[in-house]
């Protein structure tokens, strides 16, 4: 009888934690400060032992909210340096194979990780997909969980400050005129009807983001076609950044300090390994294609699918092309990760066969 208070209690506790982050940061003047306040101070409070988290349905609210807002920037006048994005977007796929590999490089050679286990932790985003194989591959749950979070975190942090010492980012702001929430009810009910349905189909079918990816793009296909000019109000969009950052931050709830430290190391050099393959990337299109930096940076950023949408809006960065970068390399992970899994199982299964003098029969050779 006690427990749904109980719950309800962490809840708020989480909650409060990351808004008095988020005001914090905002007050401070950093960059992203709504996302990157919450993550940080809900990320400082789980570590210290407290039981913050949010349940599974908030969270998707906050996704869905997300979703809408990211959409709601969307015009016919965004959109015009589609023509370059095929380019851009073969060159993330390409780019986060060469996160994947170098991360996986260095997690073995330098910290002596498994190559399963380095696999997945090199992995950029997919978090969910990544853990589900490495239970099967029996790898080090931990140390992937904790390297990839670090990286969200690290980058929702880092990004935003780099951006604004450059000049490449917009203010922290939203990006279009809020409304009320009776300015059009009308149009705000079928806005949120038509997010919700596809958001829920694509969760269905148990594509990554869908909560975000689906009522963003409905709403930007709504506002940017005119039959819908309704926004959510400031406030609304301010608690969903803070929600996810709370969503973020409370993975590393039953975490204790002394294992992160343990992960430090390797977390921080993976890191860096990742970066700067990114950053050759980005730099290379930024001379040859003319795209702006700051939303070549954003896009190819190897952090969860979330948190790099969320900073898009925050940091006032076209919304549609990190949408779309990062919905190829979700895609491109989603479907060649399981396939990779199989090849390398099947080449450590082949390798050990040979080491025990076995090589020679054809039922375990490997294809």
């Amino acid at each position: 009888m006690k427990r749904p208070p109980f719950r309800f209690l962490n809840l708020l506790e989480t909650l409060v934690v990351a808004a008095i982050g988020a005001v914090l940061f905002d007050l401070a003047g950093i960059p992203a400060a709504w996302l990157a306040g919450a993550m940080v101070f809900t990320a400082a409070v789980s570590l210290a032992g407290r039981p913050v988290g949010v349940p599974r349905a908030i969270a998707r609210g906050f996704f869905v909210i997300v979703g809408l807002s990211l959409g709601s920037v969307v015009n016919p006048e965004s959109l015009h340096g589609v023509a370059a994005w095929p380019i851009s977007i073969a060159a993330v796929v390409v780019a986060m194979g060469c996160v994947t590999v170098s991360t996986m490089f260095y997690l073995r050679k330098v910290h002596g990780w498994d190559t399963m286990t380095a696999l997945f932790a090199g992995v950029p985003g997919a978090l969910s997909q990544v853990l589900a194989h490495a239970v099967e591959e029996k790898c080090d749950v931990r140390g992937i969980a904790i390297v990839q979070t670090m990286r969200v975190v690290i980058l929702t942090v880092g990004v935003p400050v780099v951006l604004a010492a450059f000049g490449q980012s917009g203010p922290t702001r939203l990006a279009v005129q809020p409304s009320g929430l009776l300015d059009a009810p009308a149009e705000l009910a079928a806005l949120f009807a038509a997010a919700l349905a596809v958001g829920g189909l694509l969760l269905r079918i148990g594509f990554p983001g869908g909560l975000m990816i689906g009522p963003m793009a409905v709403s930007a296909v709504l506002h940017g076609t005119g039959l819908v000019t309704v926004t959510l109000p400031v406030w609304v969009t301010i608690a969903g950044m803070i929600g996810l950052g709370a969503v973020s931050g409370s993975r590393f709830a039953n975490t204790s300090v002394q294992l992160v430290l343990s992960y430090l190391a390797a977390a921080l050099g993976s890191f860096a390994v990742a970066v700067t393959v990114s950053a050759v990337f980005v730099l290379a299109l930024a001379a040859t294609l003319g795209l702006r930096l700051g939303d070549l940076t954003v896009a190819f950023a190897p952090g969860a699918i979330d948190a790099m949408m969320v900073l898009s809006l925050a940091l006032h960065i076209d919304p549609v092309f990190v949408g779309a970068h990062h919905i190829a390399r979700v895609f491109a992970v989603s479907f060649s990760l399981p396939v990779v899994v199989r090849y390398m199982t099947r080449r450590q299964a082949h390798r050990v066969v040979k080491k025990t003098g076995q090589s020679s029969d054809p039922d375990t050779r490997a294809d």
